[in-house]
C-alpha cells in the first residue's frame, strides 16, 4: 500500500465523505474511489460500507484504521524531525540575556518555539559586567546586549529595542529630593563601578568616565551583580545610572529612582559568534525583528 494510499484512507476514514476527502487531500473525488476500491481488492474485504446517504467504516476498516494511524503518524513525525534537521531548525539554542529582560522579550521566546518547535531553546542569565565571555566560551550562542559592542569576533544584529536610564540614590542621599538627575550630577559622587571584564567602551555606554562638561566620574564601590549594585546603593556611599526595566522590576523602599533627563538609551540588539553562526541563531534574529 502506498503512503498516498494510507493518507486517503485514513482521511475518508475521519470525514466519512468521499468529497471532503478529496477537498482536504486536494485530488479528485474519482482518485479517492479508485484508491479505496485497489485497497479493498488487495485486502479482500469491504473497508467501508457505502450508501446514497452515509459512508461509515466497516469492522475491518475500522480495525485497519487503528492499526495504520499509530504507524502512520510515526512515519510523518519522523519525516518532519528528518526536514527540520536538513534545514537546521532541529537541535538547541541557548539565548543570554540579563535577568531584567525576559519579560521584554517574552514574545520573542513564544514565536521562535512557534516556528521551531522540533528545537529546544534554553535561556541562559548573564551578567552586565560580563556580557561576551559567555558568548565566546560557546555557554550561549546568541545574547541580546545593550551597543556599541565593537569586537572582531562577534557579530551585531539589528537594533530590537531600548531603554532609558534612570539615576538610582538611596533615599536619604542629597539627590533623593530632586526630580530628576542630570549626568553633570556623576561628577559630584562616587559610582558604582564593574568589577568584570566588560570593555570599558561598553560600560561608557551605561556610565560614562566623564561628564558633560569633563568632569571625571570617579569609580566607588566595584560590583559583579545587580543586587549587589543595589546593596551598595542603598547605603548611600555610591550612585548609578540603571536601566529602567532594572528600575521597574526591582522597586525597593531603600532605592530612589530618578529620571536622567539628558542620558542617551540603552539599546539593544542580539550578538553571536561569527564563527558560531549557523541556521537557528538567524532564525531567532528573525523572530526578534518580526517581534520587535
Amino acid at each position: 500500500m502506498e503512503l498516498r494510499d494510507i493518507e486517503i484512507f485514513l482521511a475518508l476514514a475521519e470525514e466519512l465523505h468521499f468529497g471532503r476527502t478529496a477537498e482536504r487531500l486536494r485530488v479528485s473525488q474519482a482518485r479517492v474511489s479508485q484508491s479505496i476500491k485497489q485497497q479493498e481488492r488487495r485486502i479482500g474485504g469491504a473497508l467501508f460500507e457505502r450508501t446514497s446517504r452515509s459512508v461509515r467504516l466497516t469492522p475491518l476498516g475500522e480495525r485497519l484504521r487503528d492499526r495504520l494511524a499509530a504507524g502512520y503518524a510515526e512515519i510523518m513525525a519522523g519525516i518532519e524531525e528528518a526536514t527540520a534537521a536538513a534545514r537546521g531548525q532541529a537541535g538547541s539554542l541557548t539565548v543570554g540575556m540579563f535577568d531584567t529582560h525576559p519579560q521584554e522579550v517574552a514574545a520573542v521566546l513564544d514565536l521562535f518555539r512557534q516556528r521551531h518547535p522540533q528545537c529546544e531553546l534554553h535561556v541562559r542569565e548573564i551578567l552586565p559586567t560580563d556580557p561576551i565571555s559567555a558568548l565566546r566560551a560557546g555557554r550561549v550562542d546568541v545574547a541580546l546586549l545593550w551597543l556599541p559592542i565593537h569586537e572582531p569576533d562577534l557579530v551585531v544584529g539589528p537594533e530590537l529595542f531600548a531603554e532609558s536610564l534612570v539615576l538610582a540614590v538611596a533615599p536619604s542621599h542629597p539627590l533623593a529630593g530632586r526630580e530628576h538627575a542630570e549626568l553633570e550630577d556623576l561628577g559630584d559622587y562616587p559610582v558604582v563601578h564593574p568589577d568584570g571584564p566588560i570593555p570599558d567602551y561598553v560600560w561608557q555606554a551605561h556610565t560614562p568616565a566623564v561628564t558633560p562638561k569633563g568632569r571625571p566620574v570617579r569609580p566607588g564601590v566595584t560590583v559583579v551583580t545587580l543586587a549587589e549594585a543595589f546593596t551598595a546603593i542603598s547605603t548611600g556611599r555610591v550612585i548609578s545610572p540603571i536601566g529602567s526595566y532594572s528600575a521597574t522590576s526591582r522597586l525597593r523602599r531603600d532605592i530612589t529612582f530618578l529620571p536622567l533627563t539628558d542620558a542617551p538609551l540603552l539599546r539593544y540588539a542580539p550578538v553571536w559568534r561569527s564563527a558560531g553562526e549557523t541556521p537557528l541563531v538567524r532564525a531567532f534574529v528573525r523572530a526578534a525583528a518580526d517581534t520587535l
